[in-house]
């Protein structure tokens, strides 16, 4: 697969993209549109001064190449570590301090109230720390028992 447009890095790290006009854009941002409820479609690739340069709908629509760049342009700028296992809760009352397994490792954080656990679906939740760090539960069923007993005491 061929793209009209060409993405890499340039030597400082920072995302280049080269149209099909032959116009060359450095210190471009790639952003998803719906990063939780579709993270692989509707991607914006914009310009350093916020102007879309480029509209993906899906990501599997783009080569290779051009998928890797992208993802880590994303990574780089998303920080959305998604909890897999709650291991323990210091206290049932708020504040209290959260041991949790997350897709970046294991980490603490404190959760300063239960309304800082937005429910974004029936099944989708944001925790929001003390620090306003948000942890993303994505599929909250497919959680083990243990961390959901936990988290029924909070919902």
């Amino acid at each position: 697969m061929s793209d009209p447009f060409s993405l890499s890095f340039n030597p400082l790290g920072q995302l280049t993209v080269e149209l099909p006009d032959g116009m060359l854009h450095e210190a471009a941002v790639a952003v998803r549109a719906f990063p939780i409820a579709a993270p692989q479609e509707s991607v914006s690739i914009l310009s350093a001064e916020g102007k879309e340069l480029l509209w993906i709908d899906n990501l599997a629509n783009v080569s290779a190449s051009n998928q890797k760049v992208i993802e880590k342009a994303l990574q780089m700028r998303e920080f959305m570590p998604e909890i897999l296992r709650l291991d323990s809760v210091n206290s049932f009352s708020t504040p209290c301090t959260w041991r949790v397994q997350t897709s970046r490792g294991s980490t603490e954080f404190v959760l300063k109230g239960e309304e800082d656990i937005k429910r974004l679906s029936g099944h989708t939740l944001i925790v929001v720390d003390a620090h306003g760090v948000q942890f993303l539960i994505r599929h909250l069923p497919s959680l083990d028992r243990h961390t959901r007993k936990l988290l029924d005491r909070f919902l």
